[in-house]
């Protein structure tokens, strides 16, 4: 029984002493842990994290893995928004106003049909970013955007909804307030630090 003991220890040490083994783990593209087997038998942990500027306010790592996966969801459609809005801005220009209506009308319905799946199956903190990204790309608020293609009537609803669950949208984007960690995020997004 000795022997068979002796061996395995043998073989085990010849296993660690041969190479230094790596186990990597990637979590989302910001922080990954690595653990190497040195020669000696020494086990080091690494941990890897891009530095998070949030200027003084704490944040957990889970509501900002949080914030950082629903920016990555609904940055690219905020970005369809933008070229959207720029492109309705230049079409609305040449139209008289009965044809804005009918414009504005068939838009809203496109808009609907392509988008409203995508919207059902958000999260309430997706939603938030959303509509946060919205006002950081157009520079329009949500409700000003509702008020002005869609009538005043329709933002006050829709303005009544929000305030339901517990979401303002005439609340303006502040990167350097409220939403210094969600910009901070974006950048890193932009910069393709992100994955």
């Amino acid at each position: 029984m000795t022997k068979r003991v002796t061996l395995l220890l043998t073989i085990l040490l010849l296993c660690t002493s041969i190479a230094p083994v790596s186990a990597q783990r990637k979590d989302k593209g910001y922080t990954y842990q690595e653990i190497e087997i040195q020669p000696n038998g020494d086990t080091i942990l690494v941990v890897h994290i891009l530095p998070v500027d949030v200027r003084g306010k704490t944040i957990s790592l889970r509501r900002y893995r949080k914030l950082v996966d629903a920016v990555k969801k609904v940055y690219p459609i905020a970005q369809t928004a933008k070229a959207k809005l720029a492109d309705m801005k230049v079409d609305l220009s040449r139209l008289s106003p009965q044809e804005q209506r009918k414009y504005i009308r068939r838009l809203a319905a496109e808009i609907e049909a392509e988008y409203t799946p995508v919207l059902r199956k958000m999260t309430y903190t997706q939603g938030k970013v959303l509509l946060k990204l919205i006002d950081r790309e157009t520079s329009f608020t949500a409700y000003e955007i509702l008020r002005e293609f869609r009538g005043t009537f329709l933002a006050g609803f829709w303005q009544g909804v929000s305030r339901i669950f517990r979401q303002n949208l005439k609340t303006p984007y502040d990167p350097d307030g409220e939403d210094r960690i969600i910009e901070q995020i974006v950048i890193y997004y932009e910069a393709g630090l992100l994955k």
